[in-house]
């Protein structure tokens, strides 16, 4: 007979709850790769307003995660180091967290974690407004032209996903 850990079961539990609780959330038309992304306007972690307006003619990562998803986790790193790499060719990355305990856990993850890009609590307005999803994390890359470039749910490794933006990145 198999056993499991108690931080495994609970760490499953975590996540069936969060896509239960993702998939109540509002819904809108789906956002598809070559439409116009949203508009979107949120508060950061730091207080400061950051709006799509902000980022204009840059590639821009939307990256809906939660402090409490491994898959989420386990890419945060990645966007860190492609941050530093690629911010001066017109890379963001914005990190929409749609924990429901609040900004205190939010604000520790990123001390913690050292996250050196926004983030911002993704309020229902505007996980609607990119089409609503079942699962996290969820990431949309947006073209310096403002269109979606590209959708994935689930972790994507960081050498793939560094494939998939320099392309964007020369077009600047």
């Amino acid at each position: 007979m198999k056993t499991f850990s108690f931080h495994a079961v609970a760490g499953l539990f975590s996540f069936a709850l969060a896509t239960l609780s993702l998939s109540t959330a509002a819904r809108a038309a789906a956002v598809d790769v070559g439409s116009p992304a949203p508009s979107w306007k949120l508060t950061d972690m730091s207080g400061k307003t950051i709006s799509s307006d902000d980022f204009k003619g840059k590639v821009v990562v939307i990256d809906f995660w939660a402090t409490w998803c491994p898959p989420c986790i386990g890419e945060i790193p990645g966007y860190i180091e492609l941050q530093k790499k690629y911010a001066d060719e017109g890379l963001v990355f914005i990190g929409l967290s749609v924990d429901q305990a609040g900004p205190e856990v939010v604000n520790k993850f990123i001390a913690d974690h050292h996250v050196n890009y926004d983030v911002a609590l993704a309020d229902e307005k505007t996980q609607a407004a990119f089409g609503g999803f079942d699962a996290i994390p969820t990431t949309f890359v947006i073209d310096r032209t403002g269109h979606i470039a590209n959708m994935k749910t689930g972790s994507m490794r960081e050498a793939a996903f560094e494939a998939l933006l320099e392309p964007l990145l020369k077009k600047g």
